[in-house]
């Protein structure tokens, strides 16, 4: 490969490219945007997130709507997001969503709480429930569902570019844009707040523009980048 581009000979770019075992355990960093699942049991994994996979595993969509949430929602969910897939066997599991940067959190006995589209694959010893966003104004502003993620064991998370997590602190609320809001800790509850201004200053024509609050003791983590109203992923 020369200095300047990336022109390989074959040989070249299928050493520079080949999976290497990191040895570090059930989730492995195949890179910065792809996640590779040491699979010996079973996984929960967001819908449509398999790029590739080696070895005998079996895939079964598991709907949210299983957990009760009634044919309305029925109604309204269709595509990406709607639902979790369960990978279950033995083999090597490669996950990706959309070149988004993958993180890997470690749950020790903890709560969070992750937007519905930035849940990549979490372990089946963690409990999880679906978290509906209550009024009209929330769902218009922020996506349709949340997911509360509780217990001891691995999830990822993806971002679009790099993320960055506020502390909320008594007194000090946090207000953040909900397409930009990725996760936040199960200590809080937020509260959607309008801001009719708002939307002339980020350049908004139309439409309302609604904050997420957080209050109380915390952290909020968020992305450089509106889930809802931008055209590319970095």
């Amino acid at each position: 490969m020369t200095d300047h581009d990336n022109r390989y000979t074959v040989d070249d770019f299928v050493a520079s490219t080949a999976e290497r075992d990191r040895n570090q355990g059930l989730f492995e960093m195949e890179t910065e945007r792809l996640l590779e699942v040491n699979l010996n049991g079973n996984i929960w994994t967001k819908m449509g997130s398999m790029v590739a996979y080696q070895g005998g595993i079996k895939f079964t969509r598991e709907g949210f709507l299983e957990q009760g949430l009634g044919t309305l929602l029925k109604k309204a969910v269709s595509g990406e997001g709607a639902s979790l897939t369960k990978a279950e066997g033995q083999g090597k599991l490669y996950l990706a969503d959309a070149g988004k940067k993958i993180s890997i959190l470690n749950l020790d006995n903890e709560e969070v709480v992750v937007n519905g589209s930035d849940l990549l694959a979490f372990e089946p010893a963690l409990d999880y429930k679906i978290k509906m966003v209550k009024s009209i104004a929330a769902f218009a502003a922020g996506g349709l569902f949340n997911v509360q993620i509780k217990g001891s064991g691995m999830l990822a998370v993806t971002t679009h570019f790099d993320p960055m997590t506020l502390a909320v602190l008594p007194g000090e609320p946090v207000f953040t844009d909900p397409q930009a809001t990725v996760m936040w800790s199960g200590s809080l509850e937020p509260k959607f707040k309008k801001d009719v201004s708002l939307r002339t200053f980020i350049g908004r024509t139309s439409g309302e523009s609604y904050q997420m609050q957080f209050e109380g003791t915390g952290w909020v983590t968020i992305q450089p980048y509106e889930e809802g109203h931008a055209t590319s992923g970095g």
